[in-house]
């Protein structure tokens, strides 16, 4: 029997969230077509609100978010012996997260962001302190979620893949920034050994390269190993592939506050749903409906679903439905 339903790999930080005030400008560059943040040089810029959210991250919001939906959870994280460490390790406790296999760094702080709120769009300012990653001696679980940490993570390129064979565990795996930039061939052990892989767009095409079907684009990685590929496109829907079906699914409808987080909550209601034995189709409704919740507050952590509340909206909902493509 297994021991959890779910266990997550990844770093762990405190969120600031600051909310400019209107003042503040886009600026688009003509040549790359990117929007820049103006904020005048040397100055004091106002900020309308400010909102401190401890023990968030990728990882974390998926272990949070199934814990919620009724899954049992652990993570294995670094946290700093400080304050925020002390917040995280509470927060994670409260919420039902097991926290035997976290590893207090005494010699390093604990990470950090800060993330500028600008009419509900979020550019996120990271700093990660430096570790040394060793994935502990894990317990059987059902499946095991894999996700953004700081350099000095490749250790845990060979043994998440020794761990997931040895018990036949599923393995779900949405690469951060630092693992994007190494490239392809760092992934390969993990792609090989994943059960699904959680990509946007334009990460996908980082990884593959610039493919605009999207048929082939979900083929070409299917070709790196996954079994299921996701491709989140964030208020333009979703699209999921098995290896023989391929769906899509539009978002579900919600005001928008703020986008942190969104990403997350989708990970977390389809593996979930996965995790209780549900349908690639119906594992996308439960990410997309779990995203939507999200985007109505600030941060990644207050808008994840109960299990309660999940399944009420599901039922509610019996036309929001994927189609195939």
């Amino acid at each position: 029997m297994k021991k959890f339903d779910l266990i997550t790999v990844g770093d762990t930080t405190l969120d600031v969230f600051l909310e400019l005030v209107e003042e503040v400008k886009v600026i688009k560059d003509k040549t790359t077509g990117l929007d820049y943040l103006g904020l005048v040089n040397a100055e004091k810029i106002p900020v309308k609100k400010l909102t401190i959210v401890p023990a968030v991250g990728n990882s974390a919001n998926v272990a949070i978010g199934a814990a919620r939906l009724g899954l049992k959870s652990a993570i294995y994280t670094i946290l700093g012996e400080d304050q925020t460490g002390s917040d995280s390790l509470e927060v994670l406790k409260k919420e039902g997260v097991a926290l035997d296999y976290i590893t207090i760094d005494k010699k390093q702080g604990s990470n950090f962001s800060a993330v500028l709120n600008y009419k509900a769009e979020r550019t996120i300012l990271v700093y990660h302190e430096k570790r040394t990653y060793s994935l502990p001696k894990l317990p059987p679980a059902s499946f095991m979620y894999f996700s953004s940490l700081a350099k000095g993570h490749e250790k845990l390129h060979s043994q998440i893949p020794k761990y997931v064979k040895a018990n036949n565990v599923k393995l779900g795996f949405n690469p951060g920034s630092y693992q994007l930039r190494e490239g392809l061939k760092r992934m390969i052990p993990i792609l090989k050994v994943a059960e699904v892989l959680f990509v946007n767009r334009a990460e996908a095409q980082t990884l593959v390269g610039k493919e605009p079907n999207i048929k082939k684009l979900l083929t070409k990685l299917h070709k790196q190993g996954p079994k299921i590929v996701v491709i989140t496109e964030g208020p333009k829907g979703s699209y999921a592939s098995d290896g023989e079906h391929v769906y899509f699914l539009d978002i579900f409808p919600a005001p928008l506050v703020e986008r942190t987080g969104a990403g997350d909550a989708f990970s977390t209601g389809f593996i979930s749903a996965l995790a209780k034995g549900e349908s690639v189709p119906d594992a996308m409704r439960w990410g997309t409906i779990s995203s939507a919740s999200v985007i109505q507050y600030i941060g990644a952590r207050e808008g994840l679903l109960s299990k309660k509340v999940m399944q009420a909206t599901i039922k509610k909902s019996p036309k929001f439905q994927p189609k195939e493509l």
